[in-house]
């Protein structure tokens, strides 16, 4: 047997722990078709990185994401949420941003007061042919949610089979 063998049974028998694997915050994107979404995909297709840990869901237009959807993935646990629309001027359902802007701001307004903290939630206004733009946006968003530490309503939420008749 070698030495290597006797050292690593050893340390096994010692109680030796796995490192810990480091916490990385869950990040949902809602992003609209025409723009966002479209410049997520041109990132994807020009092999731009960006973190793995975020997820995007693709909506028709930011001014069909209800308060509702925004809260219900922090109820879930979802560290972050950044909701990605048209340049403000350029909706392909003309006003469809400028909604989605004034939920977004009266979210972080209500984020703020229950001790969540605004900052987990964030809209930017990106055309299609921003692809790095967007990949920024996203990596700010991981990071600024990363500094801010695992969302205080993940511990409390409600398993989903709890509840239920």
């Amino acid at each position: 047997m070698s030495d290597t063998a006797v050292t690593s049974t050893d340390a096994a028998a010692a109680g030796a722990a796995a490192p810990a694997v480091a916490w990385e915050p869950q990040i949902i994107v809602f992003a609209c078709n025409y723009c966002a979404y479209a410049a997520a995909d041109l990132a994807g297709s020009q092999r731009r990185q960006y973190p793995p840990n975020v997820r995007i869901i693709h909506a028709p237009c930011t001014g069909k994401i209800e308060m509702e959807h925004i809260l219900d993935a922090f109820l879930k646990g979802i560290d972050g949420v950044l909701v990605a629309g048209c340049l403000e001027g350029g909706c392909h359902f003309q006003e469809g941003n400028l909604r989605a802007r004034k939920r977004t701001d009266r979210i972080r307004e209500m984020l703020e007061e229950i001790g969540v903290g605004a900052e987990r939630l964030k809209m930017v206004n990106l055309s299609a042919a921003e692809a790095p733009t967007f990949v920024a946006r996203v990596t700010e968003i991981v990071e600024t949610v990363k500094a801010l530490g695992p969302s205080p309503l993940r511990d409390s939420r409600v398993p989903e089979s709890e509840g239920q008749e």
